[in-house]
């Protein structure tokens, strides 16, 4: 089958990207690996809670329903994308997991899947940044008896035996489950070498989002001096980080570890249960067999547009701005490209006839 634009991923940015693009008069087609829109966030732990409120946390065209000023849950946002697919009818392939993405032999792509093959004149990855687990190798080293989950496999407290957790990470998901883990009686060690500036999830009255909004803060672009240093300090939002201090152990960097123990860069120990590695992913694409990747695996890219002609990204994080990747701003970046690929399609004028 032949398609002007393959959208890979069904996620938030997906959905996105396919609104405009109808709107465009595009033709394409969305391919998911879920077998319902929205699974991925369905996926992630049960008491997940946006920082963003509903005000904030909508795709363009359609209202995220709800309190405006509340903080919508992750199934909400789940069952949010499945309504947007169908409130505007969008192309999504579901169970439909790509496996193959390479040039085509008469130029354009061809894009193999779980249910067949399709060629594509353009293609565009939208499969979010959270990929492969980023896991040490030093979990290697801990006792079958230490229960261990990346957080994307964490769900709730009683999945963990035994009462002495380790949660290794301090960025927004690690803080937000060691709040949990100590809510429910463990006895929580943070392994958090940094944190960065922790930001209320209101001042002032309103919204830290309402101020990001006003302010432009969701705007800045990578490149602008006030954009590197937010992305550099990585900011925790709304968990009360100083409570939560007064709660659970702080130690530093994990260096090593020996059957229950583990061993920290300041020379101290602990025997723990089990860990939970709030440590990120890493870039992961091994069905796109088209050389715009570097060493590390991550896209090489400006605003989504790569080196190769007809392939693009859209929702990376910090891709375009603050927002790229932020369900509520990833919009602004699919309008962009939605234009792009439209114009793309327009035919070139004609050239004028020159008189001899």
């Amino acid at each position: 089958m032949d398609l002007d634009t393959v959208v890979v991923g069904g996620g938030q940015a997906g959905l996105a990207l396919g609104h405009h693009l109808r709107r465009a008069g595009v033709p394409f087609a969305i391919l998911d690996a879920q077998d319902r829109v929205g699974d991925a966030w369905r996926h992630r732990w049960d008491s997940l809670t946006l920082f963003t409120p509903r005000r904030f946390s909508a795709l363009p065209g359609l209202p995220f329903p709800g309190d405006p000023e509340g903080h919508p849950g992750k199934d909400e946002v789940a069952d949010y994308l499945a309504r947007y697919a169908a409130h505007f009818d969008l192309p999504v392939r579901l169970g439909c997991r790509v496996t193959s993405v390479r040039p085509g032999t008469a130029g354009g792509f061809t894009v193999d899947t779980s249910t067949g093959t399709v060629r594509a004149q353009r293609v565009v990855v939208a499969a979010g940044a959270f990929h492969t687990p980023r896991i040490p190798e030093v979990a290697r080293k801990l006792s079958p008896r230490v229960v261990q989950l990346h957080s994307s496999r964490y769900r709730r407290p009683g999945q963990l035996p035994g009462h002495d957790v380790l949660v290794v990470g301090g960025g927004n998901t690690g803080v937000q489950i060691a709040a949990e883990l100590a809510d429910d009686g463990r006895r929580v060690v943070l392994a958090a070498p940094s944190l960065g500036p922790v930001l209320p999830q209101r001042w002032l009255g309103r919204d830290i989002f309402w101020w990001f909004s006003r302010l432009g803060t969701m705007r800045l672009s990578p490149e602008s001096v006030l954009g590197r240093r937010i992305a550099a300090q990585n900011p925790v939002v709304g968990t009360d980080v100083a409570g939560l201090l007064r709660r659970v152990d702080r130690v530093g960097r994990v260096v090593d570890a020996d059957g229950d123990n583990l061993r920290f860069a300041d020379g101290g120990r602990r025997r723990v249960d089990a860990v939970i590695w709030a440590t990120g992913f890493r870039p992961h694409y091994p069905w796109l067999e088209v050389p715009v990747l570097d060493p590390s695996g991550a896209p090489v890219q400006r605003e989504g547009v790569t080196d190769w002609p007809g392939l693009y990204f859209l929702g990376l994080p910090w891709q375009r701005a603050r927002g790229s990747a932020v369900l509520g701003w990833v919009g602004r970046d699919a309008e962009v490209l939605a234009a792009r690929l439209a114009e793309g399609r327009r035919p070139a004028p004609a050239r004028p006839v020159v008189s001899a």
